[in-house]
């Protein structure tokens, strides 16, 4: 299924001049690296976690709705479906109700009775359903363990530049801080 992000968050888990004290630079000239790097840092622990640290809406993309009901998003903690919505055969988007659906934040879920649904009418890219997922709209909404992982990352980055862009092993105990917000994939 594949996504596709419609708004990215607002801010990031952590500030320019945190992460600067954190990495005791005192000097503005590295302003835009740190910033780049807050930013590399929050996107590799989304991707290692499986999880919008802070508020984003996303687009999920489906061929058919699921035999089951359920519709399990890679992405999460699912917050609100924004919107849900067939195409007709001529390619017109047709609203579903969005009450139709339950949100089972837990499991990660969007489920509703297939019975209950509008088929689409093209084979491809038939329902879109947008998403609003993250753990909240402020930085202190974020888990502390996957800020801590954010700060070492940008350290480790900010400190290994010239070894930027190969591959290298993460900071000790950053996989040991999002281990627990991993999304598993079955």
């Amino acid at each position: 299924m594949p996504a596709i992000l419609l708004v990215p968050p607002a801010a990031e888990p952590l500030s320019l001049a945190e992460t600067k004290l954190f990495l005791r630079v005192a000097h503005d000239d590295d302003d835009a690296v740190i910033a780049a790097l807050i930013a590399a840092a929050r996107g590799h622990v989304e991707a290692l976690t499986r999880r919008a640290l802070l508020l984003q809406t996303w687009r999920f993309v489906l061929d058919a709705w699921p035999r089951d009901g359920r519709v399990s998003p890679r992405i999460g903690p699912l917050r609100t479906l924004v919107a849900a919505r067939v195409f007709d055969a001529a390619g017109t988007t047709h609203a579903v109700d969005t009450q139709s659906f339950v949100l089972d934040a837990a499991a990660n879920v969007i489920a509703s009775p297939g019975w209950a649904l509008p088929a689409p009418g093209r084979s491809l890219a038939g329902i879109e359903l947008d998403v609003q997922c993250g753990f909240g709209a402020t930085p202190s909404d974020v888990p502390e363990p996957l800020r801590l992982a954010i700060r070492l990352l940008a350290a480790h980055w900010y400190e290994n530049r010239a070894l930027v862009g190969q591959a290298t092993l993460l900071p000790a105990g950053v996989g040991a801080l999002v281990a627990p917000y991993r999304g598993l994939a079955l």
